[in-house]
């Protein structure tokens, strides 16, 4: 009876642990239950914290998020610093819209004291972004936990990016060379409806006939102020909302990779999809961040779990 009881705990045990399990990359939503019950909690208290001082960190944590995971899968090699002998992706142009690297450091530094080696920089990011949209007003939604840190991060890595002058066209091939849909894509360009982009980023579309008139004349009074003025996406910078897909609808899309969806028919409908029902666009979103959380996940001797998130052990 005492080894029945036993094999039952245990199962019990396993079954809370397990949550939700990948078999094929091990991850696990109840990941640090045991080993670390109160990482969770100090990543969403210490993020929900920073955003009530500066709500605009939400982009930049959801950038970094997807940025980290697109190159080299989600290991954190977005926050490893440049050394004499190597320029880390953070370098680069494209992620000069990542921000919140400070307030990885700070959650990192808490949880090395709760449970030293246990809590990889990778699950902190993207804990960290789902609790930026969360916070935001977007949905609230949980991912797997488990991820280990990588090892590696060239500039040169981050050149496959897509870029803010991708066509739908381009976009749909680039995404579905990562296993994304149509729909993931159109739903994960929502995440734009947080933050700003900066002049050159869109200078591109100064003179664009198609362009809502009124918004024309505010792109070209903004870029006065040179490359690095900045223009929000839509009118809410720092509410999660559908108003980005209602913009492009108005031909109002900030960047040309934004309002090429509402060119191309393939994408077309789901934008207006999105701009009629915030709820869609929303279970859309959170179904393709977990999707992107699970990109190249690297386990066992293929990463490692950093004790500081700038630098390789």
């Amino acid at each position: 009876m005492a080894m029945a009881n036993f094999l039952a705990l245990f199962l019990l045990m396993e079954l809370i642990a397990g949550g939700y399990r990948d078999g094929a990359n091990g991850l696990s939503m109840n990941y640090y239950v045991f080993s670390c019950p109160f990482a969770e909690p100090i990543v969403r208290n210490t993020v929900a914290s920073a955003l009530q001082s500066d709500p605009t960190l939400a982009a930049g944590l959801v950038r970094m998020h997807f940025h980290d995971c697109w190159i080299q899968g989600c290991d954190g090699s977005v926050l490893l610093d440049s050394t004499k002998n190597n320029t880390a992706e953070k370098e680069s142009a494209g992620n000069l819209s990542v921000r919140g690297f400070e307030l990885i450091d700070d959650v990192k530094g808490q949880l090395e004291n709760q449970c030293p080696g246990v809590v990889s920089c990778a699950d902190i990011v993207a804990m960290a972004a789902t609790e930026a949209v969360a916070s935001s007003g977007g949905p609230v939604y949980d991912i797997p936990k488990g991820r280990k840190d990588g090892r590696r991060s060239k500039i040169e890595d981050t050149f496959s990016a897509p870029a803010p002058s991708f066509n739908a066209s381009e976009l749909v091939r680039a995404f579905g060379q990562r296993g994304f849909s149509a729909r993931d894509m159109v739903a994960l360009s929502g995440a734009h409806t947080l933050g700003v982009a900066r002049c050159s980023s869109f200078k591109n579309r100064l003179g664009d006939p198609t362009m809502d008139s009124d918004f024309s004349k505010t792109l070209s009074k903004t870029c006065s102020g040179g490359d690095n003025a900045e223009q929000p996406f839509d009118m809410t910078r720092n509410n999660f909302d559908n108003l980005y897909f209602q913009a492009l609808q108005r031909n109002s899309g900030l960047l040309f990779s934004d309002q090429t969806l509402y060119s191309d028919p393939r994408t077309k409908s789901i934008a207006d999809g999105y701009a009629k029902n915030q709820a869609t666009f929303f279970l859309d979103f959170q179904h393709a961040m977990v999707k992107m959380s699970l990109l190249d996940v690297k386990e066992g001797s293929k990463g490692e779990v950093r004790s500081d998130c700038r630098r390789i052990n």
